[in-house]
């Protein structure tokens, strides 16, 4: 099980050379999500004020008055700063941030003045480095749920796909203190350990599985609509033993599930803590949006110019459409797959803010990386199916590749603002760059971000706060 096959040596290869890519710096939503890893590891309690007035400038906008002062409206009841993101990355940065603060430790006996506050580069490499490492597990674990059902050819593919030409790459490298690849992380371990385990699975498996869908509901709070998983699962079962009458065995998976919900609940008490301590209450989570369960914008979410899933990232259709061709290999894991995405498709569309306001594609979905792995590696399966095993080869890496190229200009013109990070885009002037512009740009600019990482987003921020002052309801959220 836990032998490493030449697809992941390869895999772990190409991570390892991608590493230079690795962002740390704390902006957007990211101000949020780091600021409770922050305060609690440094300051042993929920003070935000020195990530607030540390934050970006667009970040700052409705938050600190040009003197420097947090304004009244960011204080809750409870005298806290209303912070409304999740704890789960936060959790998960930890091991990270210990071993940053003990090399500062040493530092500081040969001498070294490095700060000791979370703020300096040490700390912020070892958070870059950390959303980094969770992106590849994602991957990692979702080659492996793949590779189950699938030629393990193909589901390195699929792996590869969704690694170059969807939206993970930007919150993997670009944007680590957001907490997208960590939320792919925790479904990819999921859906693995879900599968790993339905056959025959124990109490203490149904514990682990609880632990883990808190985890991941820690991380992503839309997270919870795949619980639906497990209980397709359960019910599927409930149906058979009541047509085999096996009451004994009913009345044992509903105490199983009976131990899986409380470990959940359990599991999520950090998130119900936190929100108690800012807010007042363990069900107040602190978004002032609103949610159009009727009339849910699903045709928008998916191929709107304004951060449209398959418009954005077009590889992700072909990932959805492969979800229903893995019924050929395993029915419930189809199911599982189809289900949490229509879900997830569903929750997300119901979002007053389903564009993700700041967003490459639509950044919610990066959550279901393993089911686009299976989707796709099974897409591309199906079509070797039709051309023959040799020619899909060819024809699959040649895709990947090129999808995977255009997905490369896309970020390099939504990250240099050659198209609107905010609101929709116009497909022919981004067309246009990709093959005029970009290519001129690139060697230039990709050398001035590694080399001079400050100064290139010291520009970008500066069009940032532009366009929110241009449009103040377009906020970070």
């Amino acid at each position: 099980m836990f032998g490493i096959d030449k697809y992941e040596k390869i895999l772990a290869v190409l991570f390892l050379v991608s590493l230079p890519l690795i962002n740390p710096w704390v902006r957007g939503d990211g101000v949020g999500y780091y600021a409770f890893a922050r305060s609690m590891y440094f300051e042993h309690r929920l003070d935000f004020e020195p990530d607030w007035l540390n934050a970006n400038s667009s970040f700052r906008l409705g938050r600190v008055d040009p003197a420097g002062r947090i304004l009244p409206a960011q204080i809750t009841s409870t005298g806290h700063l209303d912070n409304h993101f999740a704890v789960g990355p936060a959790i998960l940065w930890v091991p990270f941030l210990v071993a940053a603060d003990l090399a500062v430790k040493i530092d500081h006996l040969f001498g070294g003045q490095v700060a000791e506050n979370g703020f300096s580069l040490p700390y912020l490499l070892a958070m870059a480095l950390g959303t980094a490492i969770y992106g590849f597990l994602a991957l990692l674990l979702s080659y492996r749920l793949a590779k189950k059902y699938l030629p393990a050819h193909w589901a390195f593919l699929g792996t590869l796909g969704i690694w170059l030409a969807s939206s993970l790459p930007v919150y993997m490298y670009f944007n680590p203190s957001w907490s997208h690849a960590h939320s792919a992380f925790a479904v990819a371990l999921f859906y693995w350990y879900w599968d790993r385990t339905r056959d025959q699975r124990n109490l203490g498996q149904w514990l682990m599985l609880g632990l883990i869908s808190g985890l991941m509901m820690d991380v992503y709070y839309i997270n919870g609509v795949l619980l639906a998983v497990p209980l397709i699962e359960s019910l599927i079962q409930y149906g058979q033993d009541l047509r085999s009458r096996k009451m004994a065995a009913m009345g044992r998976l509903f105490l199983l599930n009976l131990a899986y919900i409380i470990t959940v609940l359990a599991a999520f008490f950090p998130t119900l803590l936190s929100k108690k301590i800012i807010y007042g209450g363990y069900l107040s989570f602190g978004y002032p949006v609103h949610w159009f369960f009727s009339s849910p914008a699903i045709l928008k979410v998916a191929f709107s110019s304004e951060h449209g899933l398959f418009s954005w990232t077009p590889i992700v259709l072909l990932a959805v459409i492969g979800m229903v061709l893995v019924g050929k290999r395993d029915r419930l894991l189809a199911i599982s797959c189809v289900t949490g995405f229509a879900f997830y498709l569903y929750a997300i569309g119901c979002y007053e803010d389903w564009a993700g306001i700041s967003s490459f594609g639509s950044r919610f979905f990066v959550s279901l990386t393993p089911i686009f792995v299976v989707g796709l590696a099974a897409w591309l399966d199906a079509a070797a199916g039709l051309l023959g095993e040799a020619r899909a080869k060819v024809v699959a890496a040649g895709l990947v590749a090129i999808l995977g190229l255009w997905n490369a200009g896309l970020i390099f013109q939504w990250g240099t603002h050659l198209i609107p990070a905010r609101g929709p885009i116009s497909w022919p002037d981004a067309a246009y760059n990709q093959v005029a512009v970009v290519p001129a740009r690139a060697v230039r600019t990709v050398e001035a971000y590694l080399l001079h990482r400050k100064q290139l987003m010291g520009h970008i921020e500066t069009e940032d706060v532009n366009q929110l002052k241009s449009d103040p309801s377009r906020g970070t959220q």
